[in-house]
């Protein structure tokens, strides 16, 4: 089994896209967690790990489902419950967004303050992600602004949820889950970030089944982050993230990525692009859509598969409409 590998300078090829760019487990979680955040923070509650709600109808139209967030339309977003949820609703990969804390744990949290999405003692609940440490987050509610914005979908038990670190994501799903794992934009430069992924892909056993199955993915707008996993780990399967009015560079993309994911205007604005990311051995997998309506129009493109928040929805398109798409680069 590959494992990752010292960094190396990043291949002249590169350059040119890198530059435009806008411990062990259980030990370094008790590490993180004995800092002083004002109380030892409660234990994640322990529950059966989720599998697809039986029967789950086969797909006429065979594309990959990517929870966005987890079921983020159903559940609070990067909780626990939202990736249980998304898992039972039948979604194919499960997607982290991922942040360093103070003091270097990889969170599943997608903005990088945290005055959106928890509640709790303002000097650890607000303000940037990376300037608390584990522990600080760790009394942080993640779940009760959830009930606040969708009143219709509250549930008393989203109160009090905690942010769930990757290591307690891979911990809870193992080998059992596919993940599409999100390098966030202002993390460091330096490459420290990446390597800690890759060596959490390795400590749980998913880095054999990332390089032969594409059981992980890794995901980022930012060039250079790519590119840093890219001189760690060369077969690691990459995907380039593009903002909407971001200048389309899939030849680029080629020779380092195995995906493409575009913002759904630039696929609609630019009706070639699938068949440019296709005839260039691309998996193109474009985010973010909600609607049934927006999600059959995305899928009769053909596209690879496509980030929902309502992955049911999307399976049901799927299982609803044969759009006559060639099977999906997985």
């Amino acid at each position: 089994m590959s494992m990752p590998r010292s960094r190396l300078p990043l291949p002249l090829l590169l350059l040119p896209l890198a530059l435009a760019a806008c411990d062990g487990g259980g030990g370094r979680m008790a590490a993180a967690l004995s800092d002083d955040a004002g109380g030892d923070p409660a234990p994640m509650p322990a529950a059966p790990v989720p599998t697809p709600d039986p029967p789950l109808p086969p797909l006429l139209t065979d594309q990959v489902i990517v929870a966005h967030r987890g079921a983020s339309g159903h559940a609070p977003e990067h909780t626990i419950p939202a990736y249980d949820l998304a898992i039972q609703m039948g979604a194919e990969y499960i997607e982290q967004d991922v942040l360093p804390t103070a003091d270097g744990v990889l969170v599943c949290i997608h903005d990088d303050t945290l005055d959106r999405t928890a509640r709790g003692p303002a000097e650890n609940c607000t303000g940037n992600v990376s300037d608390k440490t584990l522990a600080q987050l760790k009394t942080c509610d993640f779940g009760s602004w959830f009930n606040e914005a969708n009143p219709e979908r509250a549930r008393p038990e989203y109160e009090g949820l905690q942010i769930p670190t990757l290591e307690e994501v891979f911990q809870r799903y193992g080998q059992s889950a596919k993940y599409y794992i999100e390098i966030k934009p202002n993390t460091s430069t330096d490459g420290s970030v990446e390597q800690t992924l890759l060596d959490l892909i390795a400590e749980y056993d998913l880095y054999e089944g990332m390089l032969a199955e594409r059981q992980v993915l890794i995901q980022s707008f930012i060039p250079s982050s790519l590119l840093n996993v890219f001189t760690l780990e060369p077969e690691a399967p990459l995907v380039q993230l593009y903002a909407a009015g971001a200048t389309f560079t899939a030849p680029l993309a080629a020779s380092y990525s195995f995906g493409i994911g575009p913002n759904t205007t630039e696929v609609e604005l630019n009706p070639l692009m699938v068949e440019e990311a296709h005839a260039l051995g691309l998996a193109i997998h474009p985010y973010t859509i909600n609607s049934e309506e927006d999600l059959a129009a995305m899928a009769a493109r053909c596209v690879d598969g496509l980030f929902t928040n309502f992955p049911d929805r999307y399976r049901q398109v799927l299982v609803d409409n044969d759009f006559g798409c060639p099977a999906p680069i997985r």
